[in-house]
């Protein structure tokens, strides 16, 4: 297969070219271009300036009018750039229209994000993911690649030379493209599996989602000690890391890290990440993480509900929590945020602020069937007693001879784990005393 000619090295700065169709899109064009420029950026690649484009409708050949185009491509040769990259999704015709036009890589939004992903992607299931989103995206724009021997063999009703060769690539990348769905049906059975272990002794999940960049790693940190990751990038993490946390009830938790939304997400990156994103469907209850510091803020929240509801976790119940409140300097920002989400948290995932109202409401989520019990525990069963400190809240313990008598909160299952323990009520208690005397008696 030829090399990808989507891949330059790109070792010189780019050209950014953002586009709108109408006077009212300018405002969310402008914010879309910052963030294509922060992820150019976290793709390792320097940014030589960036330009918006008002036109009154989508053109067939550039996207953007022809003389926009010209002028574009000129400037990128006079100051000798390593490409453009473009913050709307590009034709394969278009793509091959404006690198013949400028002599030089053209990228689109689409292309930075699956760049971005391939070259995060740790995991056997996530490097197959991408992969497979890479091959989607190239199979169409193979034609490119064999363009210079187009015109070679040939004759009435012939063959070419560049078209026998691109039927071969095309072959190979449907084969290749089969191998990796069957290598992740396999993964995905294997998930099914573990989950059906898991709940065999069921634990309660948890899902952060949320916008990339909102401090789902430094909440998980906070949350669990764990040792993940933390960068101020997008997509610094793209791999689930799943730990265990014990809420104030000593209810135990399983919480996940699930991989940053983004505006302009490519649906084939949806499709590819469903197995990654699994957890998300599958949790109980969902942390829906937004940066309050952030001005699109609003924009960010509703792109994570669209994507949630095309994964099919549209309907998970969701605490919606705002970070980063020690970056917000104006309060009225904060109030506008609380007006609009009467229900919602704000918290710090850096200094702790509102950490603990986060615990006691994920408490509430993660044991909406608790019960309080009394439960009568023989010294033969001390582990008993042990467990109930690690997985439920021990209000008292008492010792009745060699038994411990201990007043416990604890969910629905573990209370059914616990029946034989359950000390009667005392009128139950006596009047099973009462029987075992007249039985006596009797005899």
């Amino acid at each position: 297969m030829p090399k990808d000619p989507e891949k330059p090295a790109m070792s010189g700065a780019v050209l950014l070219i953002g586009n709108y169709t109408h006077a009212s899109q300018r405002a969310e064009a402008a914010s879309l271009l910052a963030e294509l420029a922060e992820l150019v950026r976290t793709r390792g690649i320097a940014i030589a300036g960036s330009e918006l484009v008002q036109h009154r409708e989508m053109h067939a050949r550039y996207l953007i009018g022809s003389g926009k185009a010209e002028e574009f491509a000129e400037r990128a040769k006079e100051e000798k750039l390593a490409g453009i990259v473009f913050d709307h999704d590009l034709t394969p015709s278009q793509q091959r229209n404006w690198e013949l036009l400028a002599g030089m890589p053209v990228l689109d939004r689409q292309k930075v994000i699956l760049d971005i992903f391939a070259a995060r992607a740790r995991t056997r299931e996530a490097r197959l993911q991408i992969e497979l989103a890479q091959l989607e995206y190239s199979l169409p724009r193979l034609t490119r690649a064999w363009s210079h021997l187009g015109g070679q063999g040939g004759g009435i009703g012939g063959r070419g030379e560049g078209e026998s060769q691109l039927e071969q690539d095309r072959r190979r990348s449907w084969k290749a493209m089969d191998k990796l769905k069957a290598e992740l049906k396999e993964i995905r059975s294997a998930r099914a599996t573990q989950r059906k272990d898991r709940q065999r002794t069921p634990v309660p999940n948890c899902a952060i989602v949320g916008y990339t960049n909102s401090g789902k790693s430094s909440l998980l940190r906070r949350l669990t000690g764990a040792e993940v990751l933390v960068e101020d990038k997008l997509f610094a993490t793209l791999d689930t890391t799943t730990r265990k946390v014990a809420l104030p009830s000593h209810q135990p938790l399983l919480l996940t890290d699930t991989v940053g939304f983004v505006r302009k997400l490519p649906h084939r990156l949806v499709e590819a990440f469903k197995a990654t994103l699994e957890e998300a469907v599958q949790a109980d209850f969902l942390v829906h993480l937004l940066d309050a510091s952030a001005p699109e803020v609003l924009e960010f929240h509703q792109t994570t509900i669209d994507v949630l509801k095309e994964l099919g976790a549209g309907d998970r119940p969701a605490i919606i929590v705002f970070n980063k409140v020690d970056k917000v300097a104006d309060p009225a920002v904060l109030q506008r945020l609380r007006s609009h989400f009467p229900d919602a948290l704000f918290i710090s995932a850096h200094t702790g602020e509102g950490i603990p109202a986060l615990l006691e409401k994920m408490t509430e989520l993660a044991s909406p069937g608790n019960v309080t019990r009394e439960l009568r525990i023989p010294a033969a069963e001390s582990g008993v007693l042990a467990r109930l400190h690690r997985e439920a809240q021990v209000l008292r313990v008492a010792y009745d001879g060699s038994d411990a008598v201990a007043t416990v909160t604890l969910s629905q299952r573990l209370a059914e784990e616990c029946a034989r323990f359950i000390e009667p009520p005392p009128k139950a208690r006596s009047g099973a005393k009462a029987r075992k005397v007249l039985s006596r008696h009797k005899a």
